[in-house]
């Protein structure tokens, strides 16, 4: 680390620009075991400003060549399309570089673009996340052209990238043919349409992809009907594991459309409903399938979906015939006092472990309540604890897919 340093501020007097501290206190004492650096923007306990593209010059050079780098984490930064060229020489010249974290940073359609040219030869790059960078439509087919090129991407993550109908289409035609994306966030798209032309397409992609494990469709405006025609392909896939489809417009109906899946599918073990409208009778449905002695769903997310004491109680006493969920979330739901006695005695049993839920119980004069709890199928996706990692239970739909991985490994 000491000849990474030197390495550093050689490179730095050579193109006359000032160390940056931050990159200096981390290259000192922050990488981790496992090869990963850590140069996030948002880090309060680091001294120096975020990294900017003059700064990707300076560290593109000195990280070229260093096998011992697995991943970099750049998140919250303001690198922008110049910087983005800096990242592509990086991606094109490592051998060793698994995993890249660009979030929020600065990228536009043209950073994307040298980015995924860089990914065309690639050999080494596993897991890409481009979250929160304005890439547009435009940067999101030359990813898209990118997927029908490289054969080790196995993660990319272009959720809240402003993309648009074609992108989104374009990325369900290439994961037709693809055969090495595990995972994909599509979430939140820039659509105008009412037709949920995306929706089908994800389907017709879902009958024949027999690869992807992890699909996030949040924010898509999905109705019942584009639930209704991603099941009917749902049933005739076996490999997708972890279905996100939060922040939509699906209701009870969606949900009977859902159950039907969980019946007839085990392949699918978690599924995020956060702020929808399933409400009881929606709750119900999901319930009744849980039952079953064949219920192979682990992890479950229903918070903020107007769901009542009918349908809270129905997933308690799901809970207490099949074992197989260990995780639930359902705060921002009508908590009555029913439930609350309900969940708490499954808490303190141990039935449900507190990290695995996202409420805590509590008693005030002889009444019982659920507070919320800092916990959650995605706890750590735009944040993580100012004071480092907190632990896979923090984010449990990461340590269900990372556990099940290992176990397949042995």
């Amino acid at each position: 680390m000491e000849d990474l340093q030197n390495r550093y501020l050689s490179i730095c007097a050579e193109v006359q620009q000032p160390p940056n501290m931050c990159v200096l206190e981390v290259l000192e004492d922050n990488i981790s075991s496992d090869g990963s650096l850590k140069l996030t923007g948002n880090d309060h306990l680091k001294h120096g400003d975020r990294l900017t593209d003059d700064d990707m010059v300076v560290l593109s050079k000195t990280l070229v060549g260093i096998s011992t780098i697995k991943g970099i984490d750049l998140r919250y930064n303001n690198i922008t399309d110049q910087g983005a060229v800096y990242v592509a020489h990086l991606i094109q010249e490592s051998e060793s570089l698994q995993s890249l974290d660009l979030m929020c940073n600065n990228i536009e359609a043209d950073g994307a673009e040298v980015i995924a040219k860089s990914l065309h030869k690639n050999k080494n790059l596993k897991m890409l996340r481009m979250t929160g960078n304005k890439i547009g439509n435009k940067g999101a087919m030359h990813l898209a052209a990118m997927l029908q090129i490289n054969t080790t991407l196995e993660e990319i993550d272009i959720s809240d990238c402003d993309l648009a109908t074609q992108s989104v289409i374009a990325f369900a035609i290439v994961l037709k043919n693809n055969r090495r994306i595990r995972a994909i966030n599509l979430s939140r798209p820039l659509l105008f349409s009412l037709q949920e032309e995306t929706i089908i397409h994800m389907a017709q992609m879902l009958v024949v992809n027999k690869t992807l494990k992890e699909l996030h469709l949040g924010k898509h405006d999905m109705t019942d009907t584009g639930v209704e025609r991603l099941c009917e392909a749902l049933k005739l896939n076996i490999s997708l594991r972890y279905l996100d489809l939060r922040c939509n417009r699906i209701t009870r109906d969606g949900a009977k459309c859902l159950s039907e899946v969980l019946k007839h599918n085990p392949s699918l073990e978690i599924l995020d409903l956060s702020s929808n409208r399933i409400e009881d009778d929606g709750a119900v449905y999901l319930s009744e399938v849980i039952k079953l002695p064949n219920s192979k769903l682990k992890a479950l997310s229903v918070t903020s979906n107007n769901i009542g004491k009918q349908g809270l109680m129905s997933f308690n006493e799901a809970m207490e015939v099949n074992s197989c969920l260990t995780h639930i979330y359902f705060w921002g739901n009508k908590l009555e006092e029913p439930v609350c006695v309900a969940f708490s005695r499954v808490i303190r049993s141990g039935r449900l472990l507190a990290e695995h839920t996202d409420v805590s119980p509590y008693e005030v004069d002889g009444h019982v309540f659920l507070a919320e709890a800092s916990h959650g199928l995605r706890r750590h996706y735009y944040w993580t604890s100012r004071y480092g990692e907190d632990g896979d239970s923090s984010n449990s739909a990461l340590a269900l897919m990372t556990a099940d991985s290992l176990a397949l490994q042995v």
